[in-house]
């Protein structure tokens, strides 16, 4: 038996349920980030509340697309790998911004980087889009 035969559900590929795993693990993260920033713009003493209020909400919205992303790559609906690629792809911006910065900032570039990568291959790997029910251009 190959890895790509290897299922966590019934007829669902291992690699499915990863890359659902990896937009699940993005999409929290960027609303646990925003209900921080919401939090801090209401209790705490930023220069600008607003702006961190409507960041925080910005955030929180944003992480409902990944988080949709994996629910739907997790019930293998076809329409959701879209938006998980968008995800991964826009997910490199910071991932680039974090690694030519300087000091601490440098690890967590590497594990975004790591993660958006990860994410990617899952998601374009075929045995992932055969599940979803994507044909190929052949």
């Amino acid at each position: 038996m190959s890895s790509d035969d290897q299922t966590s559900a019934p007829g669902r590929p291992t690699r499915l349920t990863a890359a659902a795993a990896v937009c699940a693990a993005e999409g929290l993260a960027l609303v646990v980030g925003g209900v921080y920033m919401l939090v801090m713009g209401l209790l705490g003493r930023p220069d600008s509340p607003s702006q961190a209020e409507m960041g925080g909400l910005t955030l929180m919205a944003l992480g409902a697309i990944p988080l949709a992303a994996a629910r739907g790559l997790l019930r293998q609906r076809g329409w959701s790998r879209g938006p998980a690629i968008i995800t991964q792809l826009i997910g490199l911006i910071p991932a680039w911004t974090l690694l030519r910065a300087s000091g601490a900032l440098i690890p967590l570039g590497v594990v975004l980087a790591a993660v958006v990568v990860t994410g990617l291959v899952l998601l374009v790997n075929p045995t992932t889009a055969q599940a979803l029910g994507i044909r190929s251009r052949a």
